[in-house]
């Protein structure tokens, strides 16, 4: 007995015909299978396509050959520029946070292989004749809060980031706050956000490393340290 659900096979040499909504629904249905599911574009890739294809109808409109006024050309050029701001401003605000919260969480030290204040500074130096900019900044601002830690300025804590330290040597040390800060938003700009290091980048670090070796804790509202040195 015939099972009335399930199809029909034609004889051999009878053609098939094939409705246009079922073919429409049997294509949906495969393609739908996880097989092909590498294959589909993500959803960016898919807007950037977008993007793209938009940017380029407008750029054709404004410099093409085809028919239009020139007021017409000069609003495509607008609406491609804006069109460019807002997605670099939607790419900043995508990523550039991503960037700080990486710099917020990644600590200034490396626990492997700890070096006193003196032995940054000498690697500092080293990276400095050898041009290697970024490399002589991270040790001369690793001299800085070795130092401090050096001099009980601040506690010795492995764990802590340069925004941290830089705060929390600032508070006890305000005259030097601002460099301070400004010596670590350097080192995260470098290692963070991909700026390019320079000699004047190193030669602040420099400046900083030797204002705040000279300067002296303040406690209670007073000037701390004794007559051998600062503290």
């Amino acid at each position: 007995m015939t099972d009335p659900g399930s199809p029909v096979t034609p004889p051999p040499g009878v053609p098939i015909t094939v409705g246009r909504d079922e073919a429409r629904r049997a294509a949906a249905d495969e393609l739908a299978k996880p097989v092909y599911a590498h294959a589909r574009p993500s959803l960016t890739r898919r807007a950037l396509d977008w993007i793209g294809h938009e940017l380029s109808t407008l750029w054709h409109k404004a410099f093409g050959t085809g028919a239009g006024s020139e007021r017409d050309g000069w609003t495509a050029v607008l609406i491609v520029l804006v069109l460019v701001g807002v997605t670099l401003l939607v790419i900043r605000k995508r990523y550039g946070p991503v960037r700080r919260q990486v710099a917020a969480d990644r600590a200034l030290f490396d626990a492997e292989a700890p070096l006193d204040a003196a032995g940054y500074r000498r690697a500092a130096e080293e990276h400095a004749a050898g041009g290697r900019w970024a490399e002589a900044v991270r040790a001369r601002l690793r001299a800085v809060i070795a130092a401090l830690e050096e001099r009980a300025v601040l506690d010795p804590r492995p764990g802590r980031t340069a925004d941290v330290a830089a705060r929390e040597a600032g508070a006890l040390l305000p005259d030097q706050a601002p460099a301070l800060l400004g010596a670590a938003q350097v080192f995260d700009d470098i290692w963070y956000g991909q700026a390019a290091a320079g000699p004047d980048d190193y030669r602040r670090l420099v400046a900083v490393d030797e204002a705040v070796a000279a300067a002296r804790v303040r406690v209670g509202g007073s000037v701390g340290g004794s007559a051998g040195g600062p503290r």
